[in-house]
């Protein structure tokens, strides 16, 4: 059956197939409504935030591409892609947020598959970047925005972590270290390092208040 889905790269990993690609699409937009759905169970769809959404998610994809930095198994520095789900988690809620991650990690992986096997695939894509939605749970909290983005990041970063030991972890052995220190290490140059450069231009006043503006028009 996953053959419908997936073809051999013949490295021991996978591709989509016509079939897998389509069948990501479907999910990406069957996922963008049950996030409008869930968090407007009480009022009409919002198109405003399908819209904003979107643009979050077609932001995160061009910026993924601008890599300031680049791992050799994987991984980049890239112009603040990690930065713009979260900013859907934080204006419209955590349920929102982690649906939109997911839709872009569908997205991710039929722009850039890596699959190993259907665990590697769901921890990878997904869950990863939906965990970038954490960021909604400090939507109304003091310095929100700084606290909701490492929140999210730092989702991301176990669940890399967790890849990183498992699916990729006989490569640490090249560095004479085990699966578990090497993976914390490896992703938290490149997640830590884009986190950290995020941040420091967050903390500038001029762009804390266009956010704070750009987020009294996401939610008028």
């Amino acid at each position: 059956m996953l053959n419908v889905f997936v073809v051999p790269n013949g490295d021991g990993s996978y591709a989509l197939s016509t079939g897998g690609y389509i069948a990501a699409a479907v999910v990406v937009f069957l996922i963008l409504i049950l996030a409008s759905t869930l968090t407007q169970s009480k009022k009409p769809i919002d198109t405003r935030e399908l819209t904003f959404a979107a643009v979050a998610i077609a932001l995160t994809i061009i910026t993924s591409f601008i890599k300031l930095w680049h791992m050799p198994m994987g991984g980049s520095i890239t112009l603040f892609s990690m930065l713009f789900i979260t900013l859907i988690g934080y204006w419209y809620g955590p349920s929102f947020g982690i649906l939109t991650g997911v839709a872009y990690g569908l997205l991710q992986l039929i722009i850039d598959p890596y699959i190993l096997s259907v665990p590697q695939l769901l921890i990878d894509y997904p869950l990863s970047f939906g965990a970038l939605g954490l960021s909604g749970f400090f939507s109304k909290k003091k310095n929100g925005l700084v606290l909701g983005y490492l929140t999210g990041v730092l989702g991301r970063y176990f669940f890399a972590v967790i890849s990183g030991v498992v699916f990729f972890g006989l490569y640490a052995a090249d560095f004479g270290m085990s699966p578990l220190p090497y993976s914390l290490l490896y992703n938290g140059m490149y997640i830590g390092g884009e986190a950290a450069i995020t941040v420091v231009v967050l903390l500038i006043p001029s762009v804390s208040k266009a956010l704070d503006r750009l987020k009294l028009q996401a939610l008028a």
